[in-house]
């Protein structure tokens, strides 16, 4: 009997990673659809505004178009992926559980995507801007590369991007018992250093843009505290059925 269990549980977990994988195929179609334009758009921004995008082999062009519907299908793919994953878990899962559990889905995409946005039109424009003013002021001749313009790009957005998930994160955490607000708040002079650490590996070696990307990840470690509080007093209330 245990063993034609597994064998549901597989069936349906292979099911559901083909369904992803559909998906992602389609929309790896429709990113190679949509890099051309979107690469366009990019290079229209004021960040690359007299930045001329070199080619220094065949395929650098081609290698970056492949990378922009490859993140496009990524970032599409895992609200998705989520989901199954949420889904595959729900019979294990309590009415309670379940519905709280299927909040953090589009509150970790949101959360990605706002992280998304502030690296890329607040910090990277920063970084860039910082590192053509270094090159000229040792009398470098600025020739800049495709591939390498792209690789410092996700070089900068990502981590960003993937910090903005702190509050989810620790959301999570707590759910699960491992830490709980007054923990949080204790670790709150370490986690400010820590973040303050992050901040400056993100940004320019200068003060303002130093906080320009510290103070919105303390930000974040706040509203989680607040929402890790959140979650800690809902889980102390006693179930109306009790």
């Amino acid at each position: 009997m245990e063993n034609q269990e597994w064998v549901e549980h597989l069936t349906e977990l292979r099911k559901r990673l083909m369904i992803v994988a559909g998906w992602f195929v389609v929309t790896f179609g429709g990113g190679l659809y949509i890099a051309p334009s979107l690469l366009l758009f990019i290079k229209s921004q004021p960040t690359a505004a007299g930045i001329q995008w070199n080619v220094f082999s065949f395929t650098d062009g081609l290698f970056i178009y492949m990378k922009c519907a490859v993140v496009l299908a990524v970032l599409f793919t895992l609200p998705v992926l989520f989901y199954h994953l949420w889904a595959f878990a729900r019979p294990g899962l309590t009415e309670q559980e379940a519905s709280s559990t299927l909040l953090y889905l589009p509150a970790s995409f949101v959360l990605f995507l706002t992280g998304l946005c502030f690296s890329y039109f607040v910090v990277f424009p920063m970084m860039v801007h910082f590192m053509m003013r270094m090159n000229k002021s040792i009398g470098a001749v600025e020739t800049y590369g495709i591939d390498k313009y792209f690789s410092f790009l996700f070089d900068v957005v990502f981590p960003l991007s993937a910090a903005f998930e702190l509050p989810v994160v620790l959301l999570f955490l707590t759910k699960i018992g491992l830490v709980t607000p007054d923990t949080l708040r204790k670790a709150r002079k370490h986690a400010y250093v820590g973040l303050a650490i992050i901040g400056s590996c993100l940004s320019p070696p200068d003060f303002f843009s130093h906080l320009s990307v510290t103070v919105p990840l303390i930000l974040l470690f706040e509203i989680s505290i607040i929402v890790s509080g959140w979650q800690y007093r809902a889980m102390k209330q006693p179930l109306p059925n009790s």
